[in-house]
């Protein structure tokens, strides 16, 4: 009797990328001790950026397909102004104190700080030159009056916008704008293009995944780089530590202060009550780092449990893993400033506040699935003129902390629906 094969166990993603980072860190290690660092800046370092170049083109079609899909899915105006735009209302100001907590955490904390100066300083020169002209642009704003940025935010020309990652903005402005003409027409009508977009969205999710398989090489790759720019100092390593009990700190005062604190105000629910329907959603967000994955399961429980009409969950939870973000916009807020606070970028105000906009705006577009936030975060970074490839420094202990963040964002969906339900 033949004994049938067993079936191969692959290493998880997280895992990979965590191996990758090992391995990044070795070859730098290694570089630097045998004064081969020319080696890895020529050979291995360029497939770090290429990664991050990967991410940067998808993050424009992404963004503008996942907007309209969303907009194009609430079936009609009438139940979009009835109970979609209470949703849409709680889900931006709930995203606001989410960044809002970031910005708290990032600036009173100060990781970034962390990393030994003298290490970095010529790191920072690259860099500055390209933030002070951020900065110069956003003054520049600021001179041409208080309503200047309403007007920057409608693009001239759609195609432009779309070339480049820093104009997000515009491009989400019209997505948004598409998606709410596409609501006022039958669905007879558009339903061909409904079902372009429905195709267009699968494969560019399928893109994201391919992008994602490459990440284990990218951040061994940019970890090499990285380290051999910052000369083998392990300050930074220390930093990383303060940056991930920040970003856990933070999340977890939404799970555990601000959302019950919403749920006591705003809804009948027992604060303990929804505390304890809603702990087997947040570990299956947990272990699955996926909203749309934890979905039946928080339709099911926000339902039976909670107490939320069919009606309202079915219309707003599925929504909301793809618009409500809450621990995303609150993680990408301290991650900006941590790579910001890394290579010695000085956020003005107005840069701060472009942040918190992007963080809220985009977070609407950042799709359901495990890595899907390091497309949005390269667009942020972009906004405010820090370069993209500062990403490497967080991409190796992101799995733990997208793990953390998605059961925020599940969380956030079920306290939404059983407002709008009330």
């Amino acid at each position: 009797m033949t004994q049938k094969p067993r079936p191969k166990r692959s290493i998880p993603l997280y895992l990979q990328i965590i191996l990758g980072m090992i391995v990044g860190i070795i070859i730098g290690g290694i570089a630097l001790k045998i004064n081969h660092v020319e080696l890895v800046n020529n050979w291995i370092y360029p497939f770090g950026r290429l990664f991050i170049r990967l991410l940067q083109l998808i993050a424009i079609p992404l963004v503008f397909v996942s907007l309209i899909k969303g907009l194009a899915g609430l079936k009609d105006v009438s139940s979009f102004s009835r109970i979609g735009g209470k949703a849409l209302l709680f889900y931006v100001m709930t995203s606001i104190i989410a960044v809002s907590v970031g910005l708290s955490v990032g600036l009173t904390v100060k990781p970034g700080a962390l990393v030994d100066k003298a290490k970095v300083e010529h790191i920072q020169a690259q860099y500055l030159e390209t933030a002070a002209q951020k900065e110069a642009e956003a003054l520049s704003t600021k001179n041409k009056g208080p309503l200047a940025f309403i007007e920057d935010i409608v693009p001239n020309n759609v195609v432009d916008a779309a070339t480049d990652n820093s104009r997000m903005l515009q491009v989400i402005f019209f997505a948004l704008f598409f998606g709410f003409a596409a609501l006022t027409i039958k669905s007879e009508k558009i339903k061909p293009v409904t079902d372009f977009i429905d195709g267009l969205n699968d494969i560019i999710l399928r893109m994201v995944d391919y992008i994602i398989r490459f990440a284990p090489y990218g951040v061994a790759a940019l970890m090499a780089g990285i380290l051999t720019d910052f000369e083998g100092d392990l300050s930074i390593f220390s930093a990383l530590g303060v940056y991930a009990i920040s970003v856990i700190l933070a999340l977890l005062s939404m799970i555990l202060i601000f959302y019950p604190l919403v749920v006591h105000f705003f809804t009948k629910i027992n604060v303990k009550k929804f505390m304890k329907a809603m702990y087997p959603v947040q570990l299956f967000a947990f272990t699955t780092s996926s909203s749309a994955a934890t979905l039946p399961v928080t339709m099911n429980v926000v339902q039976k449990k909670l107490g939320v009409s069919e009606e309202t969950a079915s219309f707003i939870l599925p929504i909301g893993t793809t618009i409500n973000m809450d621990g995303t916009s609150c993680y990408q807020t301290i991650a900006v400033l941590f790579i910001a606070q890394v290579l010695g970028i000085d956020l003005s105000i107005t840069q701060l506040l472009v942040i918190v906009g992007m963080a809220v705006i985009s977070s609407i577009g950042t799709p359901a699935i495990p890595g899907g936030s390091f497309v949005i975060l390269t667009i942020v970074l972009t906004a405010v003129g820090i370069p993209a490839e500062g990403l490497a420094l967080i991409l190796g202990i992101d799995r733990p902390l997208d793990m953390v963040r998605t059961s925020v964002n599940v969380t956030g969906d079920a306290v939404i629906a059983s407002i709008v339900d009330k």
